[in-house]
């Protein structure tokens, strides 16, 4: 990147560690295979232009999973490195670890209770999920063979594996780090308790700690206010306990919900409360918000008391996530993206993950975070929230 566009992103510490990552992180599930999740989803040759608008804006930090496209969104983000030559001692890998990685590259496979991980089993994914010691050591020889990287940045626990003692999923992770594979350990999505055994484990037998903690947080879903941050807060409070920074949000600017067939005027989430999705389209909009069947149904039914279905049309009011058109005249469409980054309340979320599905939409939420709300915008912006129960785990 060019050292005026250097100057203007602004980099933070990750956690307590010493790896900075530019303010925002460039989320890569958009990048694979449109077959694998939905139209939302960009070829090669388009997000090729993404990760490249993005290093030359200043983002050094691209986020990635081995399951997004099943592989085919780390051989692309690899691929972008190599071809537009970014700087390997400049940039930020980061990958996840849990999920199966189908052969079939336009299954996604989900595992979670015990006849959905049966059924992956028996499809001949056996050993190929979850935190066991096989299976991180495993995918991450994988990740870095499509990655065409020599370590992985920052390994993340895509989700807590009920299923394998926490005592071998920390040992593991620690000789991953210890191997030279990877630098930098963190967590994703999973309930407070959870992270606190993984991350009180480590310390205690003097492993590898997280640095980071990687939930879903944004104007819509708040409640890791209520579930993840106390804890944090705590290790916080406690010099003894290392300091588990909130370090990423997932944003509603993300190819997730671009995807959806709205106006392009729509763009980075700026719904009007005339906007209308189809019955049918709601479904694909919150299943891409929750990621899974049971989740989507639980936030249709918490959602429920702030729809209007008229004809078959429902309409997102404006209050379902606060007064975004005001603060977009203001400040530009993506401001609403970035919203609880902006909350000073908020309890070190050091950069939101930003995925797009267009270079414009990519470059308004880069414009967005050298944006100071004031006040009055964030409450405009926070105040409509209704609390919801806790999904994605």
């Amino acid at each position: 990147m060019s050292t005026a566009n250097a100057k203007k992103m602004e980099y933070v510490r990750l956690g307590q560690s010493g790896l900075k990552i530019s303010k925002i992180v460039l989320g890569c599930m958009s990048y694979g295979n449109p077959k694998w999740w939905g139209n939302w989803v960009l070829e090669e040759e388009e997000a090729s232009k993404h990760i490249k608008t993005a290093y030359d804006a200043g983002i050094n930090a691209f986020d990635t999973a081995n399951v997004y496209s099943n592989g085919l969104s780390e051989e692309i983000l690899g691929r972008a490195i190599k071809q537009h030559n970014l700087p390997r001692d400049e940039i930020v890998v980061m990958t996840k670890v849990y999920c199966p990685v189908s052969r079939d590259k336009t299954q996604l496979l989900r595992p979670g209770g015990p006849d959905a991980n049966a059924a992956i089993e028996a499809a001949g994914y056996t050993n190929q999920f979850g935190l066991s010691r096989k299976h991180i050591f495993d995918s991450v020889k994988h990740s870095l063979q499509r990655l065409q990287l020599d370590y992985i940045d920052l390994l993340q626990c895509h989700r807590f594996d009920p299923n394998t003692p926490i005592e071998e999923t920390m040992q593991a992770l620690h000789d991953v780090v210890k191997a030279g594979y990877v630098r930098y350990i963190g967590m994703s999505s999973c309930y407070a308790w959870q992270f606190n055994v993984m991350q009180n484990y480590a310390i205690n037998n003097k492993l590898t700690p997280f640095i980071s903690m990687q939930n879903h947080y944004n104007l819509l879903y708040r409640e890791e206010e209520r579930e993840m941050f106390p804890t944090l807060k705590a290790c916080d409070n406690h010099q003894h306990v290392r300091k588990p920074h909130l370090t990423f949000t997932s944003t509603l600017a993300s190819a997730r919900f671009l995807g959806l067939p709205l106006p392009e005027e729509r763009l980075l989430g700026r719904w009007k409360s005339r906007t209308p999705l189809s019955v049918r389209n709601l479904t694909a909009c919150l299943q891409a918000f929750t990621y899974s069947p049971r989740a989507t149904r639980r936030l249709s039914k918490g959602m429920h008391p702030i729809l209007r279905v008229t004809s078959q049309l429902i309409h997102f009011p404006i209050q379902s996530r606060g007064n975004c058109d005001k603060a977009g005249d203001q400040h530009g469409p993506g401001v609403c993206s970035l919203g609880p980054e902006q909350r000073r309340f908020a309890l070190s979320v050091s950069a939101p993950i930003v995925g797009s599905t267009s270079l414009a939409n990519l470059e308004d939420a880069i414009a967005a975070a050298h944006i100071k709300l004031t006040e009055e915008e964030i409450k405009l912006l926070e105040e409509p929230y209704q609390p919801l129960g806790v999904l994605g785990h």
